[in-house]
């Protein structure tokens, strides 16, 4: 049976804040430009802390956790009745840290986690996989990290599965391989992939067709994420048009929304 696609989408799970240290705007200006943009469920997904105590320059800081899901729940309360708004994180997955970063969380109501992994083995002592590497080492784990994170079931769906710039010797053959791992993981525990539109605004390697083209194969389910850095990128129509496209171009299952329970 034929597809439909709708010309837009209403949900977007994937917004920063300034806490991560390269976005700008305040929570609240999120939130207006989602409505004004007709979106009906936002999610905030800030990029979260080490439990270590490590110092990114890219994350929200462990100290900043309790005035993220305070400014979460009260902009929640007082645009009720003009948006669904949810508390989530970007995480990646490092095996060391992961089950403390799990038991940090019950703490907090965290109600969804987005897998985006940019980094192995992690942060402070591997590289970042957005640039150019030639260690077919790092791809190996990259992929290794996403599957493990797919099958702890902790994660909602997974971020720029397609992140990799991977230029080493048989660049092109291993990365159809690694891809098409993660979407047979995927596909098996019903955990859908991100088409990341923010690749778009910046022009850079994701969204790939090499990747979707595989996706499409496998019957993956897809959503689009925005990956909001600025309020203005609500309202990137020919963006997300191009997204919805892509979905269309491999017949993927591009899901509407995420169903999530409110805490």
């Amino acid at each position: 049976m034929e597809k439909k696609y709708n010309e837009t989408i209403w949900a977007n799970y994937h917004t920063h804040t300034t806490r991560c240290g390269h976005a700008c705007g305040e929570d609240r200006e999120y939130v207006e430009a989602a409505i004004a943009a007709g979106f009906k469920v936002m999610g905030f997904s800030e990029h979260t802390f080490y439990p270590n105590g490590f110092k990114s320059g890219m994350r929200m800081d462990i100290n900043d956790a309790d005035g993220y899901f305070a400014s979460i729940d009260k902009l929640r309360e007082e645009y009720k009745n003009d948006i669904d708004i949810y508390a989530g994180l970007e995480t990646e997955y490092f095996p060391e840290y992961f089950d403390k970063l799990i038991d940090f969380c019950k703490d907090y109501p965290v109600e969804y986690m987005i897998l985006g992994q940019h980094f192995t083995p992690d942060e402070q002592h591997g590289i970042y996989l957005g640039g150019d590497f030639k260690d077919k080492k790092y791809l190996d784990l990259y992929v290794d990290y996403v599957i493990e994170g797919i099958k702890t079931g902790k994660f909602m769906y997974v971020a720029h599965p397609d992140l990799p710039r991977y230029v080493g010797e048989n660049a092109a053959e291993l990365l159809d391989e690694g891809f098409e791992k993660i979407c047979i993981a995927a596909k098996a525990c019903n955990v859908p992939l991100e088409i990341n539109m923010l690749g778009l605004v910046r022009g850079i390697q994701y969204p790939s067709d090499k990747f979707f083209k595989i996706a499409g194969k496998h019957q993956n389910d897809v959503i689009i994420g925005m990956d909001v850095h600025n309020p203005k990128h609500y309202d990137n129509k020919p963006a997300i048009s191009k997204c919805i496209e892509l979905a269309k171009k491999y017949d993927l299952n591009l899901l509407e929304s995420i169903d999530i329970k409110h805490k």
